[in-house]
This record gives C-alpha cells, structure tokens and sequence, in this order.
C-alpha cells in the first residue's frame, strides 16, 4: 500500500517504471480525444467541482486513462470525498500513476499523471481515509469506466 512518503519519494526521487509507453504528437492526441479532454489531459486543466459525469458513479469496474485505455483506478477503493470530484485511496498498481510537484497557483501539491502516457489525472493529497491516508483527486474527464459485466 502507498504512503504518502512513497508518493513524496516518487515526487523527488523519480517514478516507477510503467510497463509501457504511448507517446503522440499534441495534433494525434487532438483527433483523438475530446476539446475538454484535450484541455485537462493535455494541458493539465481541470474540471469544475461536481461537473464531471463521473463523480457519483458507483458501478464496478476499472478507471482507465481516457487517452492510453491504462487501469489507473479500480472502483473498490473509491470513496466519496465530497470535494467534487472522484476520488480514490490508491492506484491500481503502483506503477500507473506518475507523480510531480505542482507549485502553481500559490501553493505545493503533488500532481498525478498517468505513467504511460503523461495524461494530466489531477492531484493526491495525504487527507484520505485510513489506511493509506490518501486521496486521488481525479478529473472525471481524464479516466473512462470499463464496467464489470455481471455473470448469469
């Protein structure tokens, strides 16, 4: 389980390895995603709080990165935050997310990205329920939902 020392070691130390890689000129990734997902992973924006169609999604699945198809999030470990917009208490596998310092806007946070294809995800921040204390606070244009499929 990832701490918050781990995520700040990564922070500084530099990021796991992913198990792979997509790389796209910015004109590849604009034919492929939408303007307002272009806009957050691309150009590291963010959604308005309680906008994103994800945020009160509760179905069971994975959350993939919208432009590299990569779990990054399962729904399990999901929570609701109330910060306006979804939120999880740790990645899929350690590897999936990247993370950077951020200090834009006046202050110091620890951006998330994935790590295979550098898609801007949101921010982790240490106020998250126990055990691991953290919260990934995620653009809900930034992930799409594979949904479970029930077994008759």
């Amino acid at each position: 389980m990832l701490t918050w020392e781990n995520i700040i070691s990564f922070s500084v130390n530099g990021n796991p390895k992913p198990d792979r890689r997509v790389e796209k000129a910015e004109d590849e990734w604009r034919e492929l995603l939408t303007p307002e997902q272009f806009r957050i992973t691309r150009k590291k924006g963010t959604e308005m709080a309680h906008s994103g169609a994800l945020c009160s999604v509760h179905e069971a699945g994975k959350y993939n990165c919208v432009c590299c198809d990569m779990p990054l999030f399962d729904s399990t470990i999901k929570f609701e935050s109330g910060t306006g917009w979804p939120s999880f208490t740790q990645p899929i596998k350690e590897n999936a997310i990247k993370y950077e310092k951020d200090s834009s806007f006046g202050m110091i946070r620890v951006e998330v990205m994935c790590n295979t294809c550098d898609a801007h995800l949101g921010h982790v921040f240490p106020d998250g329920p126990e055990p691991s204390g953290l919260r990934y606070c995620i653009n809900s244009e930034s992930m799409q939902l594979e949904t479970v499929k029930e077994e008759n």
